[in-house]
């Protein structure tokens, strides 16, 4: 379910949607390697920020090296105590099924893709 400010964030930004009880089996999937699950709340503001930025320049948000997961966490409190949330949103980066990094908050963009672009370039190393 997308939330009231952002209603066509997920129509228009593809990720796929994922509940904590399928995310082993979904990091485990043949796929580009390195994930990125968002998890966010509906009517959350920093929440419709960070979609807005991911909207308002979707190409900047798109690497053949990446593929996009997502979870809203109010509807799925499991996933929420399984990362230990203090606050939303948050972007879990995983390699294969091993997490290796947490973007927590929205940084903005320029530091998004910058912390994205620096995984993608060690997967090259």
């Amino acid at each position: 379910m997308s939330d009231s400010a952002v209603p066509d964030f997920f129509d228009r930004f593809a990720m796929r949607a994922v509940t904590s009880a399928q995310l082993d089996a979904v990091l485990d999937e043949d796929a580009p390697p390195l994930t990125i699950l968002f998890l966010w709340g509906r009517d959350c503001p920093n929440c419709d920020i960070a979609k807005r930025a991911l909207l308002a320049r979707p190409d900047r948000f798109h690497w053949p090296a990446v593929r996009w997961l997502h979870d809203n966490v109010y509807d799925d409190e499991a996933m929420a105590h399984r990362f230990g949330l203090h606050g939303i949103p948050v972007f879990f980066v995983f390699r294969g099924a091993r997490k290796i990094g947490r973007i927590t908050s929205w940084p903005g963009p320029e530091a998004f893709v910058e912390a994205i672009d620096k995984q993608i370039a060690e997967l090259q190393t």
